[in-house]
C-alpha cells in the first residue's frame, strides 16, 4: 500500500473454522439484553458496553467532508462531519451511497470543487469504541486509474479497516485489489520514528478473488479476540473468502475505529453498518 511497504508471500491462516457470527455472539452473551435504539445495556463483571450499531446515513447530496477539514477543522468553511474523518481526499454523498469522487490528486480546498485528492482515499469514524465488530456494506468500484503521483500499485483498490488506532496502527482488508487478491495485513508504525503517517504492513492471509468491477457487492469485515489472538475474516457477497489469526506480539487487542480505504480508485458504498460491542 502507498504509506507503507507490500510485504510478500504471506503466512498461512490455519485453525478450526468460528462463524464470524458465534464468536461476535460470544462476544456479546455475557448477559447483555436487547435495547432500544441508543440505549446501553452493561455486561456484568466484563467492562463492556452492547450499543446501538453504528449506521450513518447519507442523506442529500455533495461533500460531506474531506482532508482540508481534517487539517483545518476551525476554519471558516470547513465542512466537518458528525460520523467521518477524512484525512485524505473527499467524501462526497450521492443518491444515498458514500463516494470517493472521481479521483485524482491536489489540494481540494473547503469544498472540493476543483480537486477530490481521492487518489488517496482514508476516511476512519470519528468512533473509536468498537471492539468485537462486524463491518457490513455494499461497495461498488470502477477500474483503478492512475495520476502522476500516484502510478499503478497491485494495491490498488478498495479496503475496509478495523481496529483503527491511528494512521500507524490498524488491520487493513482488501477486497479488491488491481492485482485480483483479497488480502488481511496488519500495520505497524514504521521503524522510521520521523515518519508522520508511514506505517509497515504485514500480510496475515492473501488469495485470489476479483470480484467485478462496475456491480454493487456486499463486504463484510469482522475482528473478535478469540483464543489468544484477534481473529479476522473478511467475506463477499455472503461468502467468507478469507480469515487470518494474529497472534503476533502486540496485536491489537483494544478497541479502535473503522473505515474505509481507497487507492487510484472511484468507489461508492451503501448501507455501512458497524455492530458488535465496545468497552
Amino acid at each position: 500500500m502507498t504509506d507503507g511497504p507490500d510485504p510478500g508471500r504471506p503466512r498461512a491462516a490455519g485453525g478450526p473454522r468460528v462463524s464470524r457470527r458465534a464468536l461476535l455472539a460470544g462476544a456479546l452473551a455475557a448477559g447483555a439484553t436487547a435495547a432500544t435504539a441508543g440505549a446501553v445495556a452493561v455486561v456484568r463483571g466484563s467492562g463492556r458496553h452492547a450499543v446501538a450499531a453504528f449506521a450513518p446515513e447519507f442523506t442529500g447530496g455533495g461533500l460531506v467532508t474531506n482532508e482540508y477539514a481534517y487539517r483545518h477543522p476551525h476554519a471558516a468553511g470547513a465542512r466537518r462531519s458528525k460520523d467521518w474523518v477524512v484525512t485524505s481526499g473527499s467524501l462526497f454523498a450521492t443518491r444515498g451511497a458514500g463516494w470517493t469522487g472521481v479521483p485524482d490528486t491536489g489540494f481540494t480546498g473547503p469544498d472540493s470543487a476543483e480537486t477530490t485528492d481521492s487518489a488517496v482515499f482514508r476516511l476512519v469514524t470519528r468512533r473509536r469504541d468498537f471492539d468485537a465488530v462486524e463491518v457490513t456494506t455494499r461497495v461498488r468500484l470502477r477500474p483503478p486509474v492512475t495520476t502522476p503521483r500516484t502510478p499503478a500499485q497491485d494495491w490498488d483498490g478498495g479496503h475496509v479497516w478495523l481496529r483503527y488506532h491511528s494512521p500507524q496502527e490498524l488491520y487493513a482488508l482488501s477486497f479488491r485489489r488491481r492485482d485480483g487478491t483479497v488480502v488481511i495485513k496488519r500495520k505497524v508504525p514504521a521503524a522510521d520514528a520521523s515518519a508522520v503517517e508511514g506505517g509497515d504492513y504485514a500480510t496475515l492471509a492473501e488469495a485470489r478473488h476479483a470480484v467485478p468491477y462496475g456491480s454493487w457487492h456486499q463486504v463484510t469485515a469482522s475482528a473478535v479476540n478469540h483464543l489468544g489472538g484477534v481473529r479476522l475474516e473478511l467475506a463477499i457477497d455472503g461468502t467468507t473468502v478469507l480469515r487470518a489469526d494474529d497472534r503476533t506480539p502486540g496485536g491489537l487487542w483494544t478497541p479502535g475505529g473503522v473505515g474505509i480505504r481507497a487507492d487510484n480508485s472511484e468507489l461508492f458504498f451503501r448501507g455501512f453498518r458497524a455492530s458488535g460491542d465496545v468497552r
